[in-house]
């Protein structure tokens, strides 16, 4: 299936699947790749050494194409363009607008530029900026998100912008993709459906307990850091979300700790990555403390397997989910579904 995205960034079918922290490894980005979707590494969880590594690994995996995500605000994002670009990656992705600066330097070596974004006025602005495409997720989608759902937001970035639009927050299936089709986007991006595969590292009891989900289990809570993220309701959300101050605080500073020894981040960064976050928001500090080092909440739950002290970010449809697939037989999967739904549309005309 040709579309706009599948031109732009070298792949076989308009599927994306996204550049989830801790998850979005080599092993997933180049099973995605092989099967002829758009694999998206996240840089973000990882120093510019063990970014190194991962892009190497990723190309000795598969000669397909596949993207790099990474945080525009990271004080190091200048030295992570660079390995992109030396490293021959297709596409930059990004979870918060790049620069105008950031987009012309990708650009001008020849990777496509691809943020994302939740809101039309931010894929305006990318867009008159340069960026090739953008991703625009709507409130469905795991992780921070909008209140607007992708049903209404999709339309509307389709009609401001001019540039191909992928679509993500609640697909995982080829009916899924027809639809967004029909909306105008060149593709859909998936997170949690990629998360639920066989090829996804992530230790099998947490990905039993995104299995065992309905859809009331996923939620949308601001306890963790301040802003609106959606993710499985667990005992560690509830406790946060009825903690005091001070007691937020105390574990806020706690898991901050470990993170700056994870990261190597000094304190000082860590605060001024969570003030960043706190811009024009009213954060307490133990929401500062918690939004810098949110990082190391999911990293507990998907590397370490402790569903009870991490976070589990999470679109809504992991309450439809009940296979752990390869991507290759995910991807395979939708195309199949996709196809079928085209021919029961045009049976009807």
């Amino acid at each position: 299936m040709e579309t706009a995205l599948t031109r732009l960034a070298g792949v076989r079918h308009p599927i994306v699947q996204t550049g989830m922290g801790w998850v979005a490894g080599p092993r997933l980005v180049s099973a995605t790749a092989e099967a002829g979707a758009l694999g998206i590494l996240a840089s973000a969880t990882m120093t510019l050494d063990q970014l190194r590594a991962a892009i190497a690994e990723v190309r000795c995996r598969t000669d397909a194409p596949f993207g790099v995500n990474l945080r525009a605000d990271a004080a190091d994002a200048g030295d992570r363009v660079r390995l992109i670009i030396d490293g021959g990656v297709r596409v930059a992705s990004f979870a918060l607008a790049p620069s105008p600066g950031l987009i012309a330097e990708l650009k001008e070596a020849g990777v496509v530029v691809i943020p994302s974004v939740g809101a039309r006025r931010h894929a305006e602005k990318v867009a008159a900026w340069g960026a090739d495409a953008v991703i625009v997720q709507g409130g469905e989608g795991g992780g921070h998100t909008g209140e607007v759902a992708t049903s209404v937001l999709l339309p509307q970035v389709v009609d401001a912008v001019r540039i191909p639009v992928v679509a993500a927050g609640g697909f995982f299936d080829g009916r899924g993709l027809v639809a967004a089709l029909a909306y105008g986007a060149a593709g859909v991006a998936m997170g949690t459906r990629f998360l639920l595969t066989s090829d996804s590292t992530v230790p099998d009891a947490v990905k039993a307990r995104y299995l065992a989900a309905t859809v009331r289990d996923v939620t949308v809570t601001r306890a963790v850091d301040g802003l609106p993220h959606r993710m499985l309701r667990t005992d560690l959300v509830a406790a946060l979300e009825r903690s005091g101050r001070a007691r937020s605080l105390l574990h806020a500073i706690r898991r901050a700790a470990g993170f700056r020894r994870l990261s190597g981040l000094t304190w000082r960064q860590m605060v001024r990555d969570g003030l960043a976050l706190r811009h024009g928001k009213e954060l307490s500090w133990s929401q500062v403390l918690l939004a810098a080092n949110t990082p190391m909440l999911l990293r507990s739950a998907m590397v370490e397997g402790r569903t009870d002290l991490g976070v589990m970010a999470s679109g809504q449809v992991a309450g439809v989910i009940d296979d752990l697939p390869s991507c290759a037989e995910l991807v395979a999967r939708i195309m199949k579904e996709a196809e079928e739904a085209r021919e029961r549309l045009t049976a009807l005309g």
